[in-house]
């Protein structure tokens, strides 16, 4: 599908077709911030910004940070403490580095939330919904490796639990391990594979994220409605859009301003809310900690991988076991929701007309939060059949109510033009009548 009919860049100066003719950046800065945009998108589409930011915060706190930290299991713990104590600043690097990822998950839960409730995976947006599922992922694994990098008992015990899960894969589960730690334990070469990944793998977000961004603007923006912009020509498109600059941009940073307020507020006054105490003790391969936790922003995933076990029906059918079987469900928990697009039948996109999605939906919200509480507690009743509970409706949402709901539902009608739905919300003021 050809993008969205808009004027172009046009150079003027002799400069600027001098330099356009060899190296179009002003053009891609001008098509990128003049993008005809959806006039009728609400505050939840400020969370790309907001993602934005975050990866920004994280790279460059974190090019900082390494430069004080030394990946070495004798001397992590302690050079995390020198950059807190000696290093100008540092604890604030620190600060916002950890508390950054928190906010980037925080941004990326409403982001994947609101796609899925305004069915922005629908067609013609199946790759970008699916590069953004990849971002997701690669965000998980730069998190859980930052995580380990503090060298504290969760550090060092989450990263024992969670890498000996790939030794539930058959056959190649145990060179994965060994590839993993650099031998046959949690050691220094564990210490310096995940540093040195945990490196890498922002640069690699940065660059699907140029991908992403490039494919949602070939196919234009969605929006609440789920109606398409007309695209017969610009003047008939200008009618469903505005420009991104000025409108969205300062809607955008407005929406970041306040959002960045809650993070100074963490930042300075309780860095440590979301963190775990355990991690500011060193690393002791002797001494378990009485519950081994992820941060926040792994527990409905951790729920799901624990609550699947050797006594569960399911497994009881197939021919694995429950490790196994966890890890299943915790990497196809996340894998179904690139599946979103093919597994929705309904031919209306938003689920602002689809009464019976709406129910579901809010549904699985519940379910997710339930599951990150259950995460956090130990893995004994009821907890577990809570948990179980919880990932039996999360594939149930996915697998059987979605494709159910495209033929037994009956939407409510949708406004035909994109301009239609913003003029009822916002009519037109009737043109004044001359004095007499």
């Amino acid at each position: 599908m050809a993008g969205i009919p808009h004027e172009h860049y046009e150079p003027k100066s002799r400069f600027e077709k001098w330099l356009h003719t060899r190296l179009p950046v002003v053009s891609i800065v001008y098509d990128t911030l003049m993008i005809p945009t959806p006039k009728n998108l609400n505050w939840m589409w400020i969370w790309g910004i907001v993602l934005t930011v975050c990866l920004v915060i994280q790279i460059a706190t974190g090019i900082v940070l390494v430069m004080h930290y030394t990946p070495h299991v004798d001397l992590a713990f302690a050079s995390v403490e020198h950059i807190m104590r000696d290093v100008n600043g540092g604890w604030l690097l620190r600060y916002m580095h950890a508390n950054g990822a928190s906010l980037f998950f925080i941004a990326v839960y409403f982001h994947i939330f609101r796609g899925l409730y305004y069915g922005s995976y629908k067609a013609p947006r199946e790759i970008t919904w699916i590069i953004g599922i990849l971002i997701y992922l690669a965000m998980m694994a730069t998190a859980f490796m930052g995580y380990v990098l503090p060298w504290g008992q969760m550090s060092f015990w989450g990263a024992t639990v969670i890498t000996n899960l790939f030794s539930a894969i058959p056959l190649i589960g145990d060179p994965i391990v060994e590839w993993l730690w650099g031998g046959f334990a949690v050691d220094n070469p564990t210490l310096n594979r995940f540093f040195s990944l945990h490196y890498l793998l922002p640069f690699v977000i940065a660059a699907l994220v140029v991908v992403h961004i490039w494919a949602f603007h070939t196919t234009g923006n969605n929006n609440p409605t789920g109606v398409e912009v007309r695209r017969d020509d610009i003047a008939t498109a200008k009618k469903d859009t505005v420009p991104f600059w000025p409108y969205y941009v300062i809607k955008d940073l407005f929406a970041l301003a306040v959002i960045l307020i809650f993070f100074a507020v963490m930042v300075f006054w309780m860095p440590n809310f979301l963190g775990h105490p355990d991690n500011y003790i060193e690393a002791n391969p002797l001494s378990t900690p009485a519950h081994i936790v992820p941060e926040w922003y792994f527990l409905p995933f951790y729920a799901i991988l624990r609550s699947i076990t050797d006594d569960v029906w399911l497994i009881m059918i197939l021919p694995i076991d429950g490790k196994l079987g966890g890890v299943l469900a915790m990497f196809g928990a996340i894998a179904i929701m690139a599946l979103a697009p093919w597994l929705d039948t309904s031919r209306v996109r938003s689920g602002r007309y689809r009464p019976q999605f709406k129910w579901y939906f809010w549904l699985l919200v519940v379910d997710f939060f339930v599951l990150m509480w259950c995460g956090a507690m130990p893995a004994e009743p009821p907890y577990s059949t809570i948990s179980l509970i919880g990932t039996a409706y999360w594939f149930i949402y996915f697998l059987v109510i979605l494709p159910l709901l495209g033929v037994i539902e009956k939407p409510k009608p949708q406004p035909e033009t994109i301009e239609a739905d913003f003029d009822a919300h916002y009519p037109p003021k009737a043109a004044e009548t001359p004095a007499e």
